[in-house]
């Protein structure tokens, strides 16, 4: 199977989710005049509600006698994005009024916007031509089985027959593909640039920096295993192929560039060093890598001339500036041309940052002159004071414990966990459940439950705790609805499981200038003969869960490659769209994996 999915604006037609009004709850989030921001949640059984903000962090709120609302007012802050969650009794949550969220393989934050008040930020989505995001799952040699990354196509690649340079941009610890395109919106900020004349079209790859999580079957441990570069196997054997294989680029050196935020930095970096046959253009935000890559460092005049950039940017208040500042240091004294940037105001290891450096390098990537220049004119690594901070093996820690597993499928159970120490009662509630299921505590404070012999599907969980709704904080995988968002359970038996088989892929473009608006169109094919199948997203599901839960693009794909059904032309809306042949409300069907039987069931009788 491999399917795509097409995004011109997606974020814009998420915007007004925040702040709007829950029952008659005031706005979880107000932007004031002054540049603060209120925060109002309402938990009538709750004791003790803190808000954690990264302009912030995290502090008490205080809850109203009159209105039982909990409200803090904190800032002022600059206008960007910042992720955020309320901590209720010691549990983290996601604003259950705020439909964005941070796509974290552990932790999962909502998301204030808070827009430029004299002139929109270099990421505000403005009225400029937009290009498509695309959702692709592929064949990786390297793990086994199917790979996820997200391609966006400039505005004029749909109206062209031109080819284009391609920038893979990897995003850092434990982010899903999706950050890069959800917090880091690299499409709006190259829209914005190419409209003013600041950058170049281009192609831009966000491939998944963790393929071993999603493995088929884990390696044996072993030293081997340890050291083996999966990304970069993946990277170079499978994803690249594919995406050249696929898509209009111009494949030569001069017209490639990698980089990325963080570990997805190191691995642009090495990656990208390891293979100057294949980048010209490389760039770091946030992050260092490998002073003995051979053939690289000790032949700095061969190096030199493969790159047309190389730049490193970085925060001195980031924890990761020491190690990054010895790094350019080490550069330097090996003859290495590096560009250097340093931000001093943007809270660190941030996302702020990240989208900071990529509008600066944009303006540089496959512009031979302006990268020339800046090449020139780069300087030394800034001087040593004494006070970095350094990556430390503590810090590590720190930053990212070790996880739980869950969902874990052992033999024909799954087992579900969520570390809750202090909670009296936590039970697991599902679709796939009669009633919600009494979970056990042990003596770390980790409460479990096994399940089996579920039928092969696709379901959606959460906990409760203590009578707190709480997602699982150790899937990836969230519902794409409004308010509260499940988690997906996928069994790795379903018939539809992304690993099942390869298939030809269908398409599914988001209509940018029309709401909430979807097409599918089965590649290759003429789109104005099919059959229409209209999906409408309805009560609290979004048209996301059409195609990232009920996997519908995925279905279509593989029902056509095995002859069950003929190509059709499918819209997933919000509204009911005149013309369809057959008609399908998510609201109508108790669960998403109802939603895809009818789905299959009616695209077999067309």
């Amino acid at each position: 199977m491999k399917m795509k999915v097409f995004s011109a604006a997606v974020l814009a037609l998420m915007m007004t989710a925040c702040g709007q009004k829950a029952l008659q709850d005031p706005a979880s989030t107000v932007v004031n005049a002054d540049g603060t921001v209120t925060f109002n949640y309402r938990n009538d059984n709750a004791k003790d509600v803190k808000v954690d903000v990264q302009f912030a962090g995290r502090h008490d709120m205080v809850k109203d006698s009159v209105s039982g609302v909990w409200s803090l007012t904190l800032g002022p802050a600059e206008a960007d994005m910042y992720p955020y969650c309320f901590v209720v009794d010691g549990v983290s949550i996601m604003d259950p009024q705020c439909d964005q969220f941070f796509p974290n393989e552990g932790f999962k934050n909502s998301l204030l916007d808070i827009p430029g008040t004299k002139e929109p930020l270099v990421h505000s989505i403005q009225n400029v031509p937009h290009g498509n995001v695309e959702y692709i799952s592929y064949y990786s040699e390297a793990i086994g089985g199917y790979n996820n990354a997200l391609v966006y196509l400039p505005p004029s690649y749909d109206k062209s027959n031109d080819s284009y340079p391609v920038f893979y941009l990897i995003s850092g610890t434990t982010d899903t593909e999706e950050v890069y395109y959800k917090v880091g919106r690299m499409n709006y900020i190259l829209d914005n640039l190419v409209a003013k004349g600041e950058a170049k079209e281009m192609i831009i790859v966000l491939p998944y920096g963790n393929p071993m999580k999603i493995m088929p079957k884990q390696p044996a441990a072993g030293p081997e295993m340890f050291f083996r570069d999966f990304f970069g196997e993946d990277l170079i054997g499978s994803l690249m192929p594919y995406v050249e294989n696929h898509y209009r680029t111009i494949n030569d050196r001069d017209n490639r560039a990698i980089g990325g935020f963080s570990r997805g930095g190191n691995q642009g970096l090495m990656n990208g060093l390891m293979h100057l046959d294949k980048f010209s253009y490389i760039c770091g935000y946030s992050t260092f890598t490998q002073t003995n890559l051979p053939n690289v460092y000790d032949n700095a005049e061969d190096t030199n001339s493969k790159l047309h950039l190389f730049w490193s940017g970085v925060g001195t208040d980031d924890f990761l500036y020491g190690t990054a500042r010895d790094y350019t240091e080490f550069l330097d004294k090996k003859g290495i041309t590096c560009v250097k940037e340093y931000t001093h105001d943007k809270f660190g290891h941030t996302w702020m940052n990240a989208k900071y450096f990529l509008a600066m390098t944009m303006k540089l990537l496959f512009n031979p002159e302006a990268s020339a220049e800046a090449m020139k004119n780069a300087q030394p690594t800034l001087a040593k004071t004494g006070e970095e901070q350094d990556f430390t093996p503590g810090v590590m820690a720190r930053l990212f414990p070790k996880p739980l597993i869950s969902p874990e499928f052992v033999g024909d159970s799954v087992i579900f966990r969520t570390k809750a120490p202090e909670a009296k009662v936590v039970k697991l509630e599902g679709d796939m459940l009669e009633k919600p299921l009494a979970m056990e505590k042990d003596t770390d404070g980790v409460w479990s439950v096994a399940v089996a012999n579920l039928e092969p599907s696709v379901y959606c969980y959460n906990f409760d705790v203590d009578g707190l709704k709480v997602m699982d904080a150790q899937n990836m995988y969230l519902v794409p609805e409004r308010g509260f968002k499940r988690s997906i359970l996928d069994m790795p038996n379903d018939t539809y499981a992304v690993n099942a088989k390869q298939c030809e892929y269908t398409a599914v473009r988001v209509i940018a200038d029309k709401g909430n608006y979807a097409e599918i169109v089965p590649m290759g094919k003429t789109k104005e003969t099919m059959p229409i199948v209209n999906l409408v997203a309805d009560d609290n599901d979004t048209y996301e869960g059409w195609f990232k839960v009920a996997k519908v693009g995925i279905v279509l794909d593989q029902m056509i490659a095995d002859g069950e059904c003929k190509p059709c032309r499918v819209f997933i809306s919000e509204k009911e769209v005149a013309g369809s042949q057959v008609t399908i409300h998510s609201g109508k069907c108790k669960s998403w994996g109802d939603a895809r039987k009818e789905f299959v069931k009616a695209v077999k009788a067309l």
